[in-house]
């Protein structure tokens, strides 16, 4: 697995995924969505996806003496460090907001504001994403567009809901700047990182069950 991965990395890995990364700074924007940071991120795994595709990488991986189960993996697991440091980026971007920005802009007006629960949030959308594209895209990796709208499509859905609950009553807790709230913002993190090792390994189950079974 570990020269999967180091394959993955050196050979597979497209630009734009490290880019990508860089997104998080977008927590820095007032009154910005910054729930579209986790989009960035199902695009950077779709950019890996098609020009592995384009170069034949799964056909030339799998005459390999690997199983198809590690390809498929490998790819996933690729994917999940990818978000994991996304998810670290975001969490340390908004720790320095928190401490250089003035109280007033903390609040965000348009959507979710920068604060330990959007972590939480950040995790569930990429957790989302995760378990729609990869079972999906492993049925026939030759089609990769059709995954990644049907996944974008779902997590643009959480997001919209996301946005609309923002200005509930109920939700106001979620809404200030650290750390009021500190509990119940907690919980949603932990909740949301919960739904996202639990989301990922479903996918990778899933992911990997299929594969087995495609002709390449």
């Amino acid at each position: 697995m570990k020269a999967l991965l180091q394959k993955e990395f050196t050979l597979s890995l497209h630009p734009m995924a490290i880019v990508f990364l860089c997104f998080a700074a977008l927590v820095f924007v007032p009154n910005y969505p910054y729930e579209v940071i986790f989009f960035f991120s199902g695009l950077s795994v779709y950019f890996i996806c098609m020009t592995a595709r384009e170069n034949g990488d799964l056909l030339f991986t799998c005459s390999l003496p690997v199983t198809k189960r590690s390809v498929a993996l490998a790819r996933i697991l690729t994917a999940v460090i990818l978000q994991c440091a996304l998810l670290i980026f975001t969490a340390l971007c908004i720790g320095v907001k928190q401490i250089v920005y003035p109280r007033e802009l903390l609040v965000n007006l348009a959507a979710n504001s920068a604060n330990l629960a959007f972590c939480g949030f950040g995790g569930l959308l990429l957790g989302t994403f995760n378990l729609v594209f990869f079972p999906l895209y492993y049925r026939d990796p030759n089609r990769v567009g059709i995954p990644f709208l049907i996944a974008t499509a779902v997590q643009f859905g959480l997001i919209a809901l996301m946005i609309i609950l923002r200005h509930m009553p109920f939700y106001a807790p979620l809404t200030v700047p650290d750390p009021t709230g500190w509990g119940a913002k907690l919980t949603v993190l932990l909740c949301g990182l919960t739904l996202y090792a639990a989301m990922t390994f479903s996918a990778a189950r899933l992911s990997l069950r299929t594969f087995e079974r495609v002709d390449l």
